[in-house]
């Protein structure tokens, strides 16, 4: 029942983009044809279901079909490359995250294409807060005190989460040993 309380509270909170895309048909005459909205994740996950969801109603808004195209992998960076690639002709939409936008440029130490320089923003459809938690027998209280304890254990094991799966079940967890943040 939460995740459905979740996914209406962000489709409202999306209404605005809706809203407005009717009268940029009226001044514009786009679209003339198919637009395509590119997905880095897989069906029926969170970001499918918004995709989804704007699409139906774009294409409503639009008289022209949106089409959802999943293309998961390499954390959305596949995605991605192929919207950036994409001719600049607003027919290619990304559907974006926080992870393909500002956290996989420093992540991963080589994307095939630069968020901030290759895509251009329309509008937020979604906010989702991220989080950060240690256990109560870490001795950290904030973020730099967290990255100082890191560093000063190199060489040990560190566990953390990168959140829960979509059945809400268990968090998947990643050990890493090495040596610290960089």
């Amino acid at each position: 029942m939460k995740i459905i309380i979740k996914i209406t509270a962000a489709l409202v909170a999306a209404l605005p983009i809706f809203l407005k895309a009717g009268g940029a048909v009226a001044q514009s005459g786009y679209p003339d044809r198919a637009v395509r909205m590119v997905v880095g994740y897989p069906p029926a996950g969170p970001v499918d279901i918004i995709a989804r969801v704007m699409s139906d109603k774009l294409t409503e808004t639009w008289s022209q079909p949106v089409v959802v195209e999943n293309i998961s992998g390499a954390g959305g960076n596949i995605a991605g490359d192929r919207v950036a690639k994409a001719t600049p002709d607003g027919y290619t939409l990304l559907v974006a995250t926080n992870a393909q936008l500002a956290v996989n440029p420093s992540l991963y130490g080589k994307m095939t294409y630069d968020p901030a320089k290759d895509l251009m923003p329309i509008s937020q459809a979604v906010y989702s807060p991220n989080i950060l938690v240690v256990p109560n027998d870490v001795p950290v209280k904030n973020v730099q005190e967290l990255v100082t304890y890191a560093r000063s254990h190199t060489g040990e094991k560190l566990t953390f989460c990168l959140g829960r799966r979509r059945d809400n079940t268990a968090p998947r967890r990643r050990t890493v040993q090495g040596h610290g943040p960089h």
